[in-house]
């Protein structure tokens, strides 16, 4: 499953071959899509202002590049749709000319988004994990399933690092820290690639830097910013994870749609990173060049841009690449060498996954898409992923608890555990009356099956969004009577308004949605011991609840778990599983400190000058466990050239009376340097399990280049000077610490350093090397 596809090194004799014999008409089909069953329900940005270029049998007359979402645009049974998509392959291999099958693409951020098919945890939750073993393992899972059902790539992983929580799509992302971002992300690249489907990165670049918090917004971001914190993610996965394709981001960087310059698409991609499959438009991003961005007359200029910039393939339709386009090449206003070069990379990618040669056969007859093994590696990830903020030694609870009172508005709706991209709140939205299609136990439901023998009582207390207070006493009540209260609250993803977070559902404060703080401040005002869990799809100011009097007794941050996030929750709550998730992402003390990184550099932390404070409630890196962990004798080389690599260790410790699972976290700080610095930054993890009175040796090995960054010229370089180190349990905290000396003249990082941006890990307990999602 960790084999990547084979990459071709060029185009081969017969892909130069077939471009030769192939007409105007047929080279344009070949870089299009089409969306078969595209509807009125909204699940792409203004979907509903575009179209499919005409009938699909005149589209498909020429042949086709693409299939949009054959599965994924409405409930349809995975082996009936099947039965039709071989029909239909069979047809563009007898009936067109070149005989050339379409490559089907689908939606699979957090599984394949099909009806009955596995939801796996958000991105935001594999984040808090920092497993990219599991991750990867559960990408296999989920590429094995497209194969079955002849899909060829799937639109994920997104690489965009966190920079501001008010923006919607949070939950699609992994963290704010680009390592983090890029080794997972890389993981599920590998996983996905390792089962036969192409990945496809998102978004590439800038995308979640827009101002305010925007969907769609402009991005203000200065070229070291871009270079030395969105872009490195993309770096990994295309030169550590071998991925064959990356989707373009809708976003416009200093005015400069992404979409429409080379200069990141081409220059970076592939000039200097040697990327060598296939760019796709994101949906109607090419159109958007003209009816957004305003910098093509029409939707002939907009695709003479794109294809000139490097997008090879349009997404989901063919609006601009098609009519637009070919009229723009037979008047000579477009060089038709551009869709050569285009289509040469779509029919190598196509003969790459072996579409040329496909004879499709027999569909398969019945598909299981949510199997025992899907479920097993949903629950692993989602116990995982759990963050417990805060706790006061109520939790794990009393094994045998007379009376739970289990409260608020996502404690009884299955749908609350899912992010936005998950088929649930992506399209069944659209379709209440048809079932789930798969076992999607509610907290609810999970914890009268976790405590069978307490008696559960059940109060909503309010809604998500709202202000209607009418369940608030009977909420209350619940709580007086019972011996404890878990009080679950957050998000409800959607799209478009459809929902608190999601994809254009930004908001412009960070406060719990409706009067969910209420209702938790009423339930603590009772007396009776509080849990309040947290589902939600990013990080909300919950300052007053981390500490003061209205705190509660215990936190759980629980982001998106998936199907098994349910089972996973009560499992944490009884003990039965120790907590082990850490913050992927700072928990903010305010909209109005944001955005915010941990990565930031001296100037933009608190100081004596300004009396606002951007101080998170609680650091990059925090988590609890129902065990401690102490951390020891951390030894440094002491110097070493810039350029080379060096090595740490740090003694792990379990000095509680129970089994648990720790982060150890290793972070730097360049402590001068010619440009400035972030404050502290991660250059390795590893997760790593021990029992009671348990000790281990963790050793890193880490590149010097993990600390590179772009001079004031902009080149990337590793500077010589001191370099502090330490291992702690958040990015704020020095447990143990050390100094390292980088020697020698600076260091310039060229593609020559191979791996730039990895460090590996050995851990000596399990005697075993560990490589971050390498």
């Amino acid at each position: 499953m960790t084999e990547s596809l084979q990459r071709p090194t060029a185009p081969s004799e017969r892909v130069r071959a077939l471009l030769s014999s192939m007409t105007l008409e047929e080279k344009l089909a070949q870089l299009v899509g089409f969306w078969v069953d595209k509807g009125d329900e909204l699940v792409a940005p203004m979907a509903g202002e575009m179209g499919n270029p005409g009938a699909y049998a005149d589209v498909t007359a020429h042949g086709l590049g693409q299939l949009t979402r054959v599965y994924g645009t409405r409930p349809v049974d995975p082996a009936e749709r099947a039965a039709w998509l071989w029909t239909e392959q069979r047809r563009l291999k007898e009936e067109t000319r070149l005989g050339i099958p379409a490559l089907v693409h689908e939606e699979c951020l957090t599984g394949l988004a099909a009806w009955k098919a596995a939801t796996f945890p958000t991105p935001l939750a594999w984040g808090a994990s920092f497993d990219p073993e599991l991750v990867e393992e559960m990408a296999g899972l989920i590429g094995l399933s497209m194969r079955e059902l002849g899909i060829h790539q799937g639109l994920a992983p997104v690489l965009d690092v966190i920079r501001d929580p008010r923006w919607g799509r949070v939950d699609e992302c992994i963290a704010e820290d680009p390592y983090v971002v890029g080794t997972l992300g890389t993981a599920y690249v590998r996983g996905l690639q390792g089962a036969g489907v192409h990945a496809t990165l998102k978004h590439f670049v800038g995308y979640s830097a827009s101002q305010a918090g925007r969907n769609h917004a402009p991005v203000h971001a200065g070229p070291r910013e871009v270079r030395d914190t969105l872009v490195p993610p993309f770096e990994m996965a295309i030169r550590d994870g071998g991925v064959r394709s990356v989707m373009n981001s809708y976003a416009e960087i200093d005015g400069v749609p992404v979409g429409a310059t080379p200069a990141y698409l081409t220059d970076i991609l592939r000039d200097e990173w040697g990327f060598d499959g296939t760019v796709v438009s994101d949906y109607f991003s090419v159109a958007f060049l003209h009816t957004m961005h305003g910098v093509a007359a029409d939707l002939g200029e907009a695709a003479a841009l794109a294809l000139a910039a490097g997008i090879d393939v349009e997404l989901p339709t063919g609006d601009a690449f098609l009519e637009p386009l070919s009229a723009r090449i037979r008047s000579g206003a477009t060089n038709e060498a551009l869709v050569d070069r285009a289509v040469l990379r779509v029919l190598a990618q196509k003969e790459e996954l072996g579409l040329l040669d496909a004879t499709f056969d027999e569909p398969p007859a019945s598909i299981d898409l949510d199997t025992p093994a899907h479920r097993e590696v949903a629950l692993r990830l989602a116990e995982e992923s759990l963050v417990l903020l805060t706790n006061d030694g109520t939790l794990p609870l009393d094994p045998t608890p007379a009376r739970i009172a289990v409260l608020g508005p996502n404690s009884d709706v299955p749908e609350a555990l899912m992010g936005c991209y998950s088929f649930a709140n992506h399209v069944l939205a659209h379709h209440p009356e048809v079932p789930l299609g798969l076992e999607l136990p509610s907290v609810l439901e999970a914890v009268r099956a976790e405590f069978s023998s307490a008696t559960v009582m059940h109060e909503r207390g309010c809604q998500v969004e709202g202000d209607d207070r009418s369940g608030i006493p009977a909420a209350v009540a619940a709580a007086s009577a019972a011996d404890v209260a878990v009080v679950v609250i957050g998000d409800r993803a959607g799209l478009f308004g459809r929902g608190t977070v999601g994809e254009g559902n930004d908001v412009e404060s960070l406060e719990l949605p409706g009067i969910q703080r209420e209702l938790v401040e009423r339930v603590v005002a009772t007396g009776t011991p509080v849990v309040l869990v947290v589902l939600s799809g990013r990080p909300y100011a919950i300052g007053w609840a981390v500490e003061g009097v209205t705190a509660p007794a215990a936190v759980l941050q629980a982001f998106f778990p998936g199907e098994e996030g349910g089972r996973a929750i009560a499992a944490v709550l009884s003990g039965r599983v120790s907590p082990s998730g850490h913050l992927p992402v700072s928990l903010p003390r305010s909209a109005g400190a944001q955005p915010y990184s941990y990565l930031h550099p001296v100037l933009g932390g608190p100081n004596e000058i300004t009396s606002a404070d951007s101080t998170p409630v609680l650091p990059f890196g925090h988590g609890l466990s129902y065990t401690t962990f102490e951390h020891s004798n951390l030894e440094v080389d002491a110097e070493v050239a810039a350029g080379g690599t060096f090595t740490a260790s740090v003694r792990i410790r379990n000095t509680g009376e129970r089994a648990g699972t720790d982060l150890v976290q290793l972070y730097a700080r360049d402590v001068h340097a010619s440009v400035t610095r972030p404050v502290a930054q991660l250059l390795g993890y590893r997760r790593v399990g021990l029992e009671p009175g348990e000790e281990t040796i963790v050793r890193f090995a880490v590149p010097s280049t993990r600390l590179a960054f772009s001079d004031a010229a902009l080149r990337r370089i590793v500077e010589p000077g001191a370099v502090e180190l330490w291992v702690g349990p958040t990015c704020d905290e020095r447990e143990t610490a050390a100094l390292l000396d980088i020697t020698g003249p600076v260091h310039l990082v060229t593609p020559a350093d191979g791996r730039l941006v990895t460090s590996t890990v050995e851990a000596a307990t399990v005697g075993a090397v560990y490589t971050d999602a390498l």
